[in-house]
């Protein structure tokens, strides 16, 4: 059975359960069959687990019955995790490698001990982890085990469970070195393991090895050394670690709607024996940066820009270092930077907001008449939208078929920007009444970022008004009527001075 093959563990003492199916590598090899892949530091594929098929079958079975009682909360187990990792060589100095300078990596195998989990029942295949046994050498996979008696280890159950949740895992560890964790024999007793996931979460944990004492007592007898840290080893070869500093964050990137609210993620858990110091925000954005967030523990209080918000006492009560943004704008856009400080050690998150603002449509004129050699421009006016990359496109749709024709002969103004960083567009089409069709639809589609899917607006294409052969019979016949009523009236005001005169002659 392969050393990733083994990621699971039971709580106490569980025997492993040998499952029929290939493994990744043979017993003998240990880490070979994926060496290649763990000196290019790729181990993405965080862990692999016997009978994980069992196990995801359990995550993914459907629910039975038409109606179930609620069930309680399920209990917690102890299991081992192990995280395919690569390891970074001495170069690397505290939170980022030195500018310029070399690193090494190295096949490496993270080992979680002991983790609480969740049992919802489908953990009884899960196999213990078991320390390849190979002859130490330079070139064999650093064994780090890591148990967390003081800290908890957050997002536990998404790295238990990322194989059947096709999540992928990139592991990697470094030496972590600061002024204060000494010099000499314990230049390397500190180690920092950075985890993230697929689906966005990151983890930061500081390992604390073996301690000076244990060291230089270990060379005075003659005691393993690691053959490339030169640190002491368990008898199974493996470097016996402590977590004494956590950190994570559920994002590495969010998209927030313009004039929202957004809460950046970032939270930390400390031993007993450390505590915090200081908590940073750093906001960067197009080569410019600033603190938008500061607090020492033990002053009178934070320091923060407007709209900017940290809970103080969730900071010192539950770890909680999450910054809240309000009424988001175009200019809080950028990559956040949280920088937690104890005593001995800082641990950083990174954090990518990207802001949206879907566009609003417009076409002019919505409904268009016709007459004879005209040519009629419609206007489809695109305003307030963020980022600046907008598609529009122009389709026709007449009333002899149900296909909505695309048209490629519009044209466009040039990009206008808002007073609140908002662009602005307008598309222009021209129909000549020489080559449309009416009755006909013209529509304008826009495609964004922020949009879930296309607006599409239409402006209508009616018929010419038109004079009817009824309306002209019946124009003529009213002339007629009006001319004959006419004649009739006058020739009776002409006649009547004459029966006037006849009456008198005859009296």
């Amino acid at each position: 059975m392969s050393a990733h093959a083994q990621a699971r563990a039971k709580a106490k003492g569980g025997a492993a359960r040998r499952r029929p199916g290939p493994t990744l590598g043979p017993v003998a090899g240990g880490f070979r069959g994926w060496e290649g892949a763990a000196l290019r530091g790729r181990m993405a594929q965080g862990m692999v687990l016997c009978g994980a098929l069992v196990l995801c079958g359990g995550l993914l079975a459907p629910a039975t019955g038409l109606s179930q009682a609620p069930t309680p909360a399920p209990p917690f187990r102890r299991v081992d995790i192990a995280l395919g990792c690569s390891y970074v060589g001495d170069d690397v100095r505290g939170l980022l490698r030195a500018p310029g300078g070399s690193s090494s990596e190295h096949p490496a195998t993270l080992v979680l001990r002991g983790i609480d989990v969740r049992d919802d029942g489908n953990l009884d295949d899960v196999t213990e982890y078991k320390v390849p046994q190979e002859n130490l050498d330079p070139s064999s996979p650093i064994v780090f085990e890591a148990s967390a008696p003081l800290v908890s280890i957050p997002h536990a159950e998404s790295l238990l469970h990322a194989d059947c949740e096709g999540e992928e895992v990139n592991c990697e560890i470094s030496p972590y070195n600061s002024k204060w964790a000494g010099q000499g024999p314990c230049r390397t007793s500190w180690f920092m393991a950075t985890l993230r996931l697929s689906g966005g979460i990151s983890i930061v944990l500081v390992l604390r090895g073996p301690h000076c004492g244990s060291q230089e007592k270990a060379e005075e007898h003659n005691a393993t050394l690691h053959p490339k840290l030169r640190i002491p080893v368990s008898k199974e070869g493996t470097l016996l670690t402590t977590v004494e500093f956590q950190s994570s964050s559920r994002n590495t990137s969010l998209r927030t709607h313009l004039g929202g609210s957004v809460t950046l993620d970032c939270r930390f858990a400390l031993a007993p024996s450390s505590s915090l110091s200081s908590l940073e925000w750093r906001r960067q954005h197009q080569g410019s940066g600033r603190i938008v967030f500061q607090y020492q523990v033990g002053s009178t209080g934070p320091t923060a820009q407007p709209k900017v918000h940290v809970d103080v006492a969730e900071l010192l009560g539950s770890g909680d270092a999450s910054l809240s943004l309000q009424g988001v704008s175009v200019g809080d856009e950028g990559t956040y930077i949280c920088l937690m400080a104890t005593r001995l050690h800082k641990a950083q998150h990174i954090i990518q907001l990207h802001v949206a603002a879907p566009p609003r449509v417009r076409v002019i004129p919505a409904v268009v008449s016709f007459e004879r050699d005209v040519t009629t421009t419609l206007a489809c006016n695109i305003a307030g939208y963020y980022p600046l990359d907008v598609s529009v496109s122009w389709t026709q749709k007449t009333s002899e078929g149900d296909m909505e024709i695309p048209l490629s002969h519009a044209h466009f103004s040039s990009h206008r920007q808002n007073q609140d960083g908002t662009y602005s567009i307008t598309s222009y089409l021209s129909i000549s009444s020489a080559t449309a069709r009416a009755p006909a639809t013209y529509s304008c589609h826009v495609s964004h970022v922020a949009l879930a899917e296309p607006i599409s607006v239409s402006a209508h294409l009616k018929e010419p008004e038109q004079t009817g052969l009824e309306g002209l019979v019946g124009g003529f016949i009213a002339t007629v009527i009006f001319i004959v009523v006419l004649f009739i009236v006058l020739r009776r005001r002409a006649a009547k001075p004459k029966s006037e005169q006849l009456l008198r002659a005859s009296e």
